[in-house]
């Protein structure tokens, strides 16, 4: 008679929530740990231990202070299907002479934000970034945080001072 010994990596993972399950067995199809990925990318740029962090059944927020702007990056989960979405806001609306507003964010849009874009969301001009997860490297999670941390710190000032109320 066969008696079935259970593999000590399945009992160990039993133990873990289905969040972290799910992060596990993608970190090992893969190589890669986005949450470790996005925390160490975070760490290297957040002031003043401004980090902070939260987890729902919907995935992991992060929020930081870069410069002089607030940064948040949510990741949806780890399957191919859940996305990595950047985004800083800079200026509330409404806002002086959106017209020119609009074009002045429409021409940055088409010459100076890479993969991010300005956008309105809620009332506010927001720079985002946002894609799914689906063979994502670490480079294009730490790009993809910085470039809309940069723009969007290198931008703030200059719109309210323009456009603000």
């Amino acid at each position: 008679m066969t008696t079935y010994q259970p593999d000590a990596e399945t009992v160990a993972t039993q133990t873990l929530s289905s969040n972290e399950v799910v992060d596990k067995l993608l970190q090992e199809a893969t190589g890669v740990n986005y949450v470790e990925v996005i925390q160490t990318v975070i760490s290297s740029m957040a002031q003043e231990d401004s980090a902070m962090v939260s987890q729902t059944e919907v995935g992991h927020l992060w929020k930081f202070k870069y410069g002089s702007v607030e940064v948040f990056v949510q990741l949806t989960g780890s399957t191919d299907d859940d996305t990595l979405t950047v985004w800083s806001s800079v200026l509330g609306l409404p806002a002086k002479d959106e017209l020119q507003l609009m074009r002045k964010l429409l021409e940055m849009n088409g010459a100076e934000t890479f993969e991010a874009r300005f956008a309105i969301v809620n009332d506010r001009v927001v720079v985002i970034s946002s894609r799914t997860v689906a063979e994502l490297s670490p480079g294009e999670v730490s790009r993809t945080i910085t470039i809309v941390a940069t723009i969007a710190d290198n931008n703030d000032e200059l719109l309210q001072e323009q456009f603000g109320q």
